[in-house]
């Protein structure tokens, strides 16, 4: 199936093999699941309905999209809208797919890995190159960080994030947080806040595959933190973290 746009929406088909849990069970297990961008930032999946394993019970809701109709809102094993169709949709390759709620569910896959916060999109691209770049860090005037070791990592649609070793940071003045995020591509990062900013560092023990050479590595929000690299300061970007 070739990519096919319909206004904001696109929609495509994916190779691999995606399953969903609900409820301790699979509620769903396919190899022709769609990629459906509803929103631009990631897509979600979309499961043919002869291959959802669960009960679909409509529970009389329903929600209105202006691209894609309106739909059919399902409780699954309990759980009330834990999924939805469009089978009036006016893009027709949605009508006879179902779509799981991401939160809902207890674990989605892609082969045999699990993926978390959303569907990978296969246009995002995750590098990490190891640098020799002088990379400062200043919070409020004060050098919080100073390489010449940094791995930088490029992802599709953010700005170059310096990763660099933990002994080339002043973790004195880096205080802990309980926040915790996961990223899809990265795994499940830690937090410390500087100089009473919070969440301003980060850094995942673990990461995913992809992403093993950040592991242990400290990375500053470049929207919120004066970067220096190799003498030259750097503009703090504009993005969804600003």
């Amino acid at each position: 199936m070739e990519p096919i746009t319909h206004g904001r929406v696109r929609v495509e088909r994916t190779a691999k093999r995606v399953r969903v849990f609900l409820g301790g069970r699979v509620a769903a297990d396919t190899t022709g699941a769609l990629l459906v961008w509803e929103v631009p930032y990631y897509p979600t999946y979309y499961f043919p309905r002869e291959d959802v394993a669960v009960e679909l019970k409509p529970n009389g809701r329903s929600t209105h999209s202006p691209s894609r109709g309106d739909s059919v809102l399902y409780d699954v094993a309990g759980v009330a809208d834990a999924a939805l169709a469009y089978p009036d949709s006016p893009i027709e390759e949605l009508r006879d797919h179902v779509r799981f709620e991401w939160a809902a569910a207890d674990a989605w896959f892609e082969e045999d890995e699990e993926v978390y916060v959303h569907a990978r999109d296969p246009y995002t691209r995750v590098d990490v190159l190891p640098s020799s770049r002088h990379v400062r860090v200043e919070v409020d005037g004060v050098t919080v960080a100073d390489s010449h070791r940094p791995r930088i990592l490029f992802e599709t649609g953010l700005p170059p994030r310096y990763y660099l070793p933990k002994t080339d940071v002043r973790l004195d003045l880096l205080v802990p947080t309980e926040t915790a995020t996961r990223c899809p591509y990265k795994g499940q990062a830690e937090y410390w806040s500087v100089n009473g900013h919070a969440d301003l560092a980060w850094s995942y023990r673990t990461p995913l595959e992809e992403s093993q050479r950040i592991a242990g590595l400290i990375s500053f929000y470049n929207e919120k933190v004066d970067i220096y690299v190799d003498g030259v300061p750097q503009e703090r970007p504009k993005s969804k973290f600003s």
